[in-house]
């Protein structure tokens, strides 16, 4: 009888096809079709790289095996198996015992830090995950190209609407669809698709019509952001997706959300309030949103947000490098904020949901922490929960 092994598993469900894993791993044990992104069991060394690089989770997926998946099959998978009853001898029983301790303890050293794996709200809708690949992408044509800072700022962020025509592209809020720039790499392969989140609501950017918004920030050295902020009305552009699978509105208007985000991880909380105020708009003090920013002229969506009312989504700044009032960070805020966050921690219907850079992650978990230690909570213990109830969501890049 051969002895049990772990092996390492991506969830093509969750994963947002961002390739960012296949670009990490040190042994080249990841790697991807037009389909899914796969780990080769045979080249893994459980180095744990890639975990907390991954900005769903959907990395963090284990399986115990007596022989590995291969990759054909990883490859044709739209969801991962279940756990398969595994029998062992008593010295099988030790060896496993052995390796999920040795894992476990990796697995704690990597997830510091990390945003861990999400589930989704218990009420969110059903979405649709990648209907066009790379060997099949969706055509879009751009309907707008509109800047949203400031002309005067070296922040260059767009809005960007892709007309899909009579193409079928269900994308629900919080979910990314790819871009793929056109050209080819150094070694003459075509460009990956770069991953940008649906800043529109699930009935379009135009209520009835089919088209999708982006929120684009220019990057000095970005192959497909300088593409997609270049990009003129009527250019056609190749997609794939959509992609992710948990970081999606609750279809609950008790549901309160607080929505954490720095520069253009906005984008999935413009289609959140969007989505709130067609569908529930009389609903009042559900909605939270804590924004950073360097100043306001680089803050997407400013001026639509302050019309926004009060009632409906309460909004709160924090601007980094204004010339008056000080540095203040969305951790700052949330501080600042504390009484309302320590009753949402409390709430059954809480939700938190953080997107945005990778490095404003320390800072809210620090500020989380305090909060939750002033109410006798903690808060590791907290957000474990809410994130096994698909109430707490992280992605960060």
């Amino acid at each position: 009888m051969n002895k049990p092994l772990k092996q390492h598993l991506i969830d093509p469900e969750i994963c947002i096809r961002c390739y960012t894993c296949e670009m990490t791993c040190p042994v080249q044990a990841i790697e991807h079709d037009d389909n899914n992104v796969v780990v080769d069991a045979s080249k893994c060394n459980f180095c744990m790289d890639c975990i907390p690089v991954c900005p769903t989770g959907s990395i963090d997926e284990w399986r115990v095996v007596n022989e590995p998946y291969s990759l054909e099959e990883q490859y044709e998978w739209m969801e991962l198996p279940e756990q398969e009853e595994i029998e062992v001898g008593p010295e099988g029983d030790a060896d496993t015992e052995a390796l999920d301790g040795a894992m476990a303890a990796l697995l704690a050293e990597a997830h510091k830090g990390a945003g861990g794996k999400a589930k989704a709200p218990a009420t969110a809708s059903k979405p649709t995950v990648n209907m066009y690949n790379l060997g099949k992408p969706a055509e879009a044509k751009v309907q707008g190209n509109y800047r949203l800072t400031d002309a005067s700022s070296d922040s260059d962020v767009r809005h960007i609407i892709l007309d899909f025509g009579g193409q079928p592209f269900p994308v629900l809020e919080g979910q990314s669809i790819g871009i793929i720039p056109p050209g080819t790499d150094d070694e003459g392969k075509p460009h990956l698709p770069r991953l940008y989140s649906v800043s529109s609501p699930r009935d379009g950017e135009r209520p009835g019509y089919n088209n999708v918004s982006l929120t684009v920030k220019r990057e000095d050295l970005g192959l497909c952001s300088n593409y997609v902020c270049d990009l003129g009305k009527g250019d056609t552009v190749k997609v794939t997706g959509p992609f992710g699978a948990t970081f999606l509105l609750p279809s609950d208007p008790e549901a309160h959300l607080m929505m954490i985000c720095t520069g253009t991880g906005s984008a999935p909380f413009r289609g959140f309030t969007m989505r709130r105020q067609r569908e529930t708009p009389s609903v009042k003090d559900s909605l939270t949103l804590i924004f950073g920013a360097r100043r306001q002229g680089e803050l997407p969506y400013f001026g639509p947000l302050k019309k926004v009312p009060d009632t409906f989504m309460k909004k709160v700044f924090a601007f980094s490098r204004e010339a008056e009032g000080g540095k203040h960070y969305v951790q700052d805020k949330l501080r600042e904020e504390s009484e309302q966050v320590a009753k949402l921690l409390s709430d059954p219907k809480g939700h938190i949901y953080i997107c945005g850079l990778k490095a404003m992650e320390q800072g809210v978990e620090e500020a989380l922490s305090d909060i939750a230690r002033k109410q006798g909570l903690v808060w590791t213990e907290v957000r474990d929960a809410m994130r096994e109830d698909g109430r707490y969501h992280v992605e960060t890049y």
